[in-house]
C-alpha cells in the first residue's frame, strides 16, 4: 500500500506540476493534500485548475480558510494576491474542504493540528525565534484521541517524521511550493529549507508498518522567483531562488 502526500503548495503551479510528474513516474496513483493551496504572489489560478482536476483527498489549511472567511481588503498581502487570481468555482471548492479527515480508514489528515489550523504540531518556536522539535510529551498530547497508526500534517513546511512511543507515526511532507517564510506567531521567526526544491513525501506500508520517504524535486524555481520579484515580494523571491530569506 503506497500513496503520496503533498502540502503547502502556496500557488506555485510549476513546483506542483513537477511533483505530480515525479509521483506518476513512480507509479503512484493515490495522493492526499494537506492544504494551504493558493496563498502567495505566484500563480494561484493555474494552481487551482490543476488541483481541482486532480481531485485528491484534501483538507483545508489556515490560508485556505482566510481566503473564504476574510474580505479581500482585510487579507494579508499573500492571501489577497491569491484571491485576485481565483475564480468563483475555485473558492467554492475551498468551501467544500474539511478541517480534517480520515483516509483509507487508518490515516488521519489535518493541516496543522487536530484542533487548530495555525499551530505547529511537531515544532516549537523559542522567544528569540529559534525553531526546535517539541518534546515528545507535547507532540503526543496533541495526538490524544487519534487511534490511527499514521497521522499527516503540514503547516510548518519542514519535512519531518516523529514516531510516538505507542508506535503511531506523524509525518510532515514539507512544502511543495514555498521553501522559506517568516511569521510573527507565536514569536517572530523564520522557516528556511536551505534549498529551492519542491518537497513532498511517499508513504508505504511495509510488513504492517508505515514508512515515509521524503523527496525533493528540481523545477524552474528561478522563474517563480522572478515572478515574485516582479510582484514586489522580495522575501518570496529570495525564498524561491535559494530556500533562504535574505
Amino acid at each position: 500500500m503506497r500513496f503520496a502526500v503533498i502540502a503547502d503548495v502556496h500557488g506555485n503551479h510549476l513546483a506542483l506540476e513537477v511533483v505530480l510528474a515525479d509521483i506518476r513516474a513512480q507509479g503512484i496513483n493515490n495522493i492526499v493534500n494537506l492544504g494551504d493551496c493558493f496563498s502567495g504572489p505566484l500563480t494561484a489560478g493555474e494552481t487551482a485548475d490543476i488541483l481541482l482536476a486532480l481531485d485528491a483527498v484534501t483538507v483545508r489549511g489556515n490560508h485556505d480558510r482566510y481566503l473564504i472567511e476574510q474580505l479581500p481588503e482585510k487579507m494579508h498581502i499573500s492571501d489577497s494576491a491569491a484571491h485576485a487570481e481565483l475564480s468563483g468555482h475555485h473558492l467554492e471548492w475551498l468551501h467544500t474542504l474539511p478541517f480534517s479527515t480520515i483516509y483509507m480508514d487508518e490515516v488521519y489528515l489535518c493541516h496543522a493540528t487536530p484542533k487548530d489550523d495555525n499551530v505547529y504540531w511537531l515544532e516549537a518556536v523559542a522567544p528569540e525565534g529559534h525553531i526546535y522539535l517539541k518534546p515528545i510529551e507535547e507532540i503526543e498530547a496533541l495526538a490524544a484521541g487519534i487511534d490511527l497508526p499514521l497521522i499527516l500534517c503540514g503547516h510548518s513546511h519542514i519535512p519531518r517524521a516523529v514516531r510516538l512511543r505507542d508506535g503511531r507515526l506523524i509525518v510532515n511532507p514539507g512544502s511543495v511550493g514555498c521553501p522559506a517564510y517568516d511569521d510573527d506567531l507565536p514569536h517572530c521567526h523564520k522557516v528556511e529549507a536551505g534549498h529551492p526544491f519542491a518537497s513532498y513525501a511517499v508513504l508505504e506500508k511495509v510488513e504492517g508498518m508505515w514508512l515515509p520517504t521524503f523527496r525533493q524535486v528540481a523545477y524552474d524555481h528561478q522563474a517563480m522567483a522572478a515572478l515574485a520579484a516582479r510582484a514586489g515580494r522580495s522575501e518570496w523571491a529570495s525564498a524561491l531562488a535559494t530556500g533562504w530569506l535574505r
